[in-house]
């Protein structure tokens, strides 16, 4: 094992960066990562009423295998870039690494603050679908029980704290508790498969004209076309942070070959038993005039009505538990994205968030930068639920853009001088094969952007406006200003933080030194540091 880790450490300086995490993820705690970051069950139950109150039932049965086809493209894209460059930056790291580097500032400062800003989105949304989950279900139990903002942001807040504390924990045991998150999650997607099947009399289960064809296709968009309503089914599937098994290269073993790898099978996975999923909530699912119902969830309704209110609280109880894990993956994925932007001098905190605790060899700085950040847009939701929604808009459209980014670029800049991209131990391969998954999986993000930035239900009012795409037009603008004005003086884009061994001169990736000068540091640098890394 010793010898796979300082081949994994050695693997981490040749891309110019000190080692200071200790490397505790296996292979399966690698895997219940990308598996608990795409949710499966959580994720559908949190999205499910989306396809299925706007398209219809055939939209939420189609358009989630249809999703899960082409993310499947885009999962082994992200997959590869990952094998070649596993370090806690993930893509933003890689995108400044696949251009000239008369760009690499630029690109690495706008590709940074989208996937940054489109993780911070993502962790305060899901905190907050988990919040409305578990107050659903105490309104289930006690049919008296109101919900209110007051309550929904009280449990959102107290639900991100306790992820804050969770993360503050050591590596290993981050690790040990993560392995067991993808059998939680399995099982209950599983069961809940089993027990809705089995509870279902056949004579109350739809047709398969329902569930799969024209008769399932109700537009209740109140004024698009059924074209576009179908195509709103989209917006479940597609809400998954791809790359975030990437931000923890650092902390995984053999890292090159498990964090693609646990991409690649999460990616299948949970599009496969998510479409079965899908077509069993459809096929139990009863009058569609009787859904979300009481509770505002459509997938808890359904749950009720099949197994009785104490069967599906319990069941339930283990879906906010998925949730709940979606939500510790995602803030420790996004604390290490913070981490890195720091260490590259992304942040203005001269090196502040760039710190490892000697106490537990994790970024507790930046966990707590990334939870109190992330409370801000739910506590917005007191002041103008408009607004919060908004910047929960942002996530999808913010994270796919910085996916197909590098994608984009390392076909772009394929046989420039400057750019040299050694493919890791996962890659596709320079022919046919990779070429369709890069062009298919940027083809379709660019659709699907297009989607995302559609008003779900006409008339628009200010109330429904979708204000997904003029904030993520905002975040480019504004990032790019704040670039000219002022982030030039200190972000140059990816900055080693490793100095020769003789002269203890800083060394610097963006001006062309090899990958024998960026090793060649003391022993003692070769082991995982304590404190200040920059």
């Amino acid at each position: 094992m010793s010898s796979r880790i300082d081949e994994d450490d050695h693997n981490l300086e040749v891309l110019g960066y000190k080692p200071s995490f200790r490397r505790e993820f296996s292979n399966l705690a690698t895997i219940s990562f990308a598996f608990s970051i795409m949710g499966l069950c959580s994720s559908v139950a949190t999205t499910f009423n989306t396809p299925l109150l706007l398209g219809g039932p055939a939209s939420a049965t189609w358009c989630w295998i249809l999703g899960s086809c082409m993310c499947f493209t885009l999962g082994a894209s992200i997959a590869e870039i990952v094998s070649a460059f596993p370090t806690c930056g993930g893509l933003y790291t890689a995108s400044a690494r696949l251009c000239p580097s008369t760009h690499r500032a630029i690109v690495g400062w706008l590709v940074g603050w989208l996937n940054i800003l489109g993780q911070i989105a993502g962790v305060s949304s899901t905190e907050f679908g988990l919040a409305n989950m578990i107050l659903g279900a105490v309104s289930i139990a006690l049919p008296d029980f109101v919900i209110t903002p007051g309550k929904t942001v009280g449990v959102f807040t107290g639900l991100l704290i306790t992820h804050g504390i969770l993360n503050s924990l050591a590596t290993k045991h981050l690790a040990f508790f993560t392995r067991g998150f993808m059998f939680v999650n399995l099982g209950t997607t599983i069961i809940i498969i089993i027990v809705l099947l089995a509870t279902t009399p056949r004579s109350e289960m739809h047709p398969a004209s329902y569930v799969f064809g024209s008769q399932g296709i109700i537009n209740e968009t109140g004024g698009w076309n059924n074209g576009i309503a179908f195509l709103f089914g989209l917006l479940s599937v597609q809400w998954t942070d791809y790359d975030a098994t990437a931000h923890i290269s650092e902390e995984v073993r053999r890292a090159a070959y498990a964090a693609p790898s646990a991409i690649f099978i999460a990616v299948i996975g949970t599009g496969i038993l998510g479409w079965i999923l899908n077509i069993v909530l459809v096929l139990c699912s009863g009058p569609l005039g009787d859904l979300p119902g009481t509770s505002g969830s459509a997938f808890l309704q359904i749950m009720v009505t099949r197994m009785g209110v104490p069967a599906a609280l319990f069941w339930w109880t283990f879906v906010c538990l998925t949730a709940f894990f979606v939500v510790q993956t995602a803030l420790q994925a996004c604390s290490r994205t913070l981490y890195a932007f720091s260490r590259d001098h992304g942040l203005p905190n001269s090196g502040y968030f760039n710190h490892v605790s000697g106490m537990t060899q994790t970024p507790l700085r930046t966990v707590w930068l990334a939870t109190c950040i992330s409370i801000l847009p739910g506590l917005l939701d007191l002041a103008s639920p408009v607004a919060a929604n908004a910047i929960f808009a942002l996530t999808a459209i913010a994270l796919d853009t910085s996916y197909i980014i590098p994608i984009f670029l390392r076909r772009l800049y394929a046989n420039h001088p400057e750019v040299h991209f050694q493919p890791g131990p996962f890659y596709m391969g320079s022919g046919i094969i990779g070429w369709a998954a890069n062009i298919a999986c940027i083809s379709w993000t660019l659709f699907v952007c297009v989607i995302f930035s559609l008003p779900t239900i006409l008339p628009v009012t200010r109330d429904n406006m979708n204000y997904a795409s003029v904030i993520t037009v905002g975040v480019v603008v504004v990032s790019g200003v704040w670039y000219i004005l002022s982030a030039h003086r200190h972000y140059h884009g990816p900055s080693s933080n490793l100095t020769n061994a003789g002269t203890g001169v800083k060394l610097d990736v963006n001006q062309g030194n090899s990958a024998q000068e960026l090793v060649a540091v003391d022993a003692d640098e070769k082991k995982p540091q304590s404190g200040s890394v920059a």
